[in-house]
């Protein structure tokens, strides 16, 4: 199976906008950007419209006053600019929870309190299909995550973020696949340690993406596994699609 490209640049620049994961200067930059390149503008308010479903079923909850003050002490000394550009938003939230279901809500939040922009996207045919997330944790040892992953129905995409460190087993690679409810394997694809891929879904897989249906990754030689259709090597992680 053809490797998929990861997020481009401007694309990875854009979610994060969307996000707000922005440090000051780079949020300043973005709208900047915005403001003169009406393409980039168009592909922030694409992810705003493909992440504010996530928002729907937040309830608001007010903060305590103490709060608000710690958080106003704080803001002169907190801009994110320690975190840098080169860790994005899908990897840092996976890490810090047990699964994406539980980012998405932190996402939902602040998605939710954006302020309303001026800039229109251009209109298109409503995607079909359900927005899916699944955190893959590990077969050995402790369930941690070892991967974590949400279908987009708009992009017709798979996005995977790993999160495992990079260069620890050079002799193998990870290979991804889908267990629909037939509990036959379908190869989605290689993926790299340490980085997010986007990967197209073509039509004949859509049906298998479904909540119920397991994500698997297994350790294999590399270019993948020799059978094509069945993994070889051990199943180091899986997870099940979930509605978000």
């Amino acid at each position: 199976m053809s490797e998929a490209p990861e997020l481009s640049e401007l694309e990875a620049l854009a979610a994060e906008h969307a996000l707000g994961v922005l440090t000051s200067a780079e949020r300043r930059e973005a709208e900047a950007r915005m403001a003169s390149d009406p393409a980039f503008a168009a592909e922030v308010e694409a992810w705003r419209a493909r992440l504010m479903p996530m928002a729907e079923n937040v309830v608001g909850i007010a903060a305590p006053q103490a709060l608000w003050l710690r958080i106003e002490r704080s803001l002169g000394a907190n801009d994110n600019q320690e975190t840098g550009r080169g860790l994005r938003f899908w990897r840092g939230t996976a890490a810090g929870s047990l699964t994406l279901a539980a980012a998405s809500v932190a996402v939902a939040v602040m998605l939710a309190n954006q302020p309303t922009r001026t800039v229109v996207a251009p209109t298109g045919p409503v995607a079909q299909g359900q927005l899916l997330d699944a955190s893959l944790v590990s077969q050995t040892g402790q369930p941690v995550p070892l991967f974590v992953a949400a279908y987009d129905p708009t992009r017709k995409a798979l996005i995977v973020t790993s999160l495992v460190t990079p260069n620890n087993d050079p002799a193998h690679v990870h290979e991804l696949w889908v267990i629909p409810a037939d509990g036959k394997p379908r190869p989605l694809g290689i993926l790299e340690p340490g980085k997010t891929k986007a990967i197209p879904m073509p039509e004949k897989l859509l049906p298998s993406l479904a909540a119920g249906s397991a994500l698997a990754v297994s350790l294999e030689p590399p270019g993948g596994s020799p059978k094509v259709d069945t993994p070889t090597g051990p199943i180091t992680a899986v997870g099940k699609l979930a509605k978000i």
